[in-house]
C-alpha cells in the first residue's frame, strides 16, 4: 500500500487504514433579540466520534494484523454570534416577505485538541496516541465566521440562499490550524399547512488542508497526514419541519433533514462521506 507522504516524520507506506468513520453532535444554542436591530446567539456542542481502522503487519504486504476502534468524546468549540437584519422585517400573517441577514460569528477554541486512543499497530503494539486531526473535537483556534442570508416567502412556497465561511485567524498550541472552510447553500419550501413544511436543498463546501502539523500526530495512517484533509462537496438534502400552533405545543418547532452528497473531491486518499442526519429542536419564548 504504497503512499507519498510529503509531511516530515510520517512514514512512507500506509499500515493502518480507516474502514468507517460516524461522528455524533450534540448542540444546545440560545438566541437573544434585544431590539429588531440586532440577535444574539450562542451555541455549545459536544461531540463524540468513531472510527473503524485494519492494520496490516510490518512495513509491507497485504496481511492484516488485526483491527481497532478509536472513539474520543469531548466538548467542541463554542460559538458566539450577532445576527443583523439588512433588510426586511416580515409582518405577521404577511403572504409574502423578503428577508437579507448578515451574521458577524467567532468560534472560541472551546473543543479538545488533545485526544488520544489505544490503537494497534502493524508490529503488534497497542500504545495510547494522540488522535489523528479530524478525530479531534476541537480546532484550537479563534475562527471568523461571517455568513449572508437571503429568505423570501410567496404564500405556501418560500426560497433563499445563503453564503457561509470559517476563516482561522492563527494556529492553536501546537502549531497547526484546520484550513479555511466556505459554504454556500440554496433551498426552496413548501407549506401545504401551518403546522407543517417541506424543503429541499443544495449545499457546496470547500475546505483547505490542514496548515502546519503537529508533532504528536504521526503514523502510518493517511488521516495523520495534514496534507490529506479537506477537499470539496456538495450534498443534496431534505426536510421537514413541524410547528405547534396552539395548545402546549404552541411555540415550539421540530426539524428534521436527511442528505447525501453527490459529488466529492478530496485531498489525498480520505474517507468519502455518506450521509447526514440532522434533528433539531426549537421554543420560541
Amino acid at each position: 500500500m504504497p503512499s507519498s507522504l510529503p509531511v516530515t516524520m510520517q512514514p512512507p507506506t500506509l499500515r493502518i487504514v480507516p474502514t468507517q468513520m460516524r461522528t455524533d453532535m450534540y448542540m444546545l444554542g440560545a438566541m437573544y433579540a434585544p431590539s429588531d436591530a440586532v440577535t444574539l446567539m450562542v451555541m455549545g456542542n459536544y461531540i463524540e466520534k468513531e472510527m473503524d481502522h485494519v492494520t496490516y503487519m510490518g512495513g509491507a504486504g497485504t496481511t492484516v494484523r488485526g483491527t481497532f476502534q478509536t472513539n474520543p468524546k469531548a466538548f467542541g468549540d463554542t460559538k458566539v454570534a450577532a445576527l443583523f437584519p439588512l433588510i426586511g422585517i416580515p409582518e405577521s400573517g404577511s403572504p409574502s416577505a423578503d428577508e437579507l441577514t448578515f451574521k458577524a460569528g467567532v468560534s472560541l477554541p472551546t473543543g479538545s485538541t488533545d485526544e488520544t486512543a489505544q490503537i494497534l499497530t502493524p508490529m503488534g503494539g497497542t500504545p495510547t496516541v494522540r488522535t489523528p486531526y479530524m478525530m479531534q473535537t476541537g480546532t484550537g483556534t479563534f475562527d471568523l465566521e461571517p455568513s449572508l442570508t437571503y429568505k423570501a416567502r410567496r404564500g405556501a412556497v418560500g426560497f433563499g440562499a445563503q453564503a457561509a465561511a470559517s476563516i482561522k485567524i492563527d494556529d492553536n498550541k501546537w502549531g497547526y490550524a484546520f484550513g479555511d472552510t466556505y459554504e454556500a447553500t440554496a433551498w426552496v419550501s413548501y407549506r401545504p399547512a401551518q403546522w407543517i413544511s417541506l424543503s429541499g436543498r443544495v449545499k457546496g463546501r470547500t475546505m483547505g488542508q490542514v496548515e502546519g502539523i503537529d508533532p504528536n500526530i504521526v503514523g502510518p495512517v493517511q488521516t495523520a497526514n495534514p496534507d490529506f484533509q479537506g477537499g470539496e462537496r456538495i450534498d443534496l438534502i431534505g426536510g421537514i419541519n413541524l410547528v405547534g400552533t396552539h395548545g402546549a405545543l404552541a411555540g415550539h418547532r421540530l426539524g428534521i433533514e436527511l442528505g447525501a452528497p453527490v459529488y466529492q473531491d478530496l485531498n489525498g486518499p480520505q474517507m468519502a462521506g455518506d450521509w447526514m442526519l440532522t434533528v433539531g429542536w426549537q421554543k420560541a419564548f
